[in-house]
């Protein structure tokens, strides 16, 4: 399963790795996701979260 934010659905970014030479080799930025427990429904449930959706307070962890 790849890492996907839950609430805002990022996932990892790519582009290129350049060396000092102008050589390029195609690379993945991964996104910052945290397993947390958050209610949904009603009911905790552990899901991964970007942490910037944890900082802006669009979820709360239960």
């Amino acid at each position: 399963m790849a890492r996907k934010c839950y609430v805002t659905g990022k996932t990892a970014g790519s582009g290129n790795h350049v060396s000092h030479a102008n050589n390029r080799n195609r690379r993945t930025w991964g996104v910052n996701v945290q397993k947390v427990r958050i209610l949904v429904d009603g009911k905790p449930k552990r899901v991964y979260v970007s942490t910037r959706a944890l900082k802006s307070g669009k979820v709360t962890r239960v």
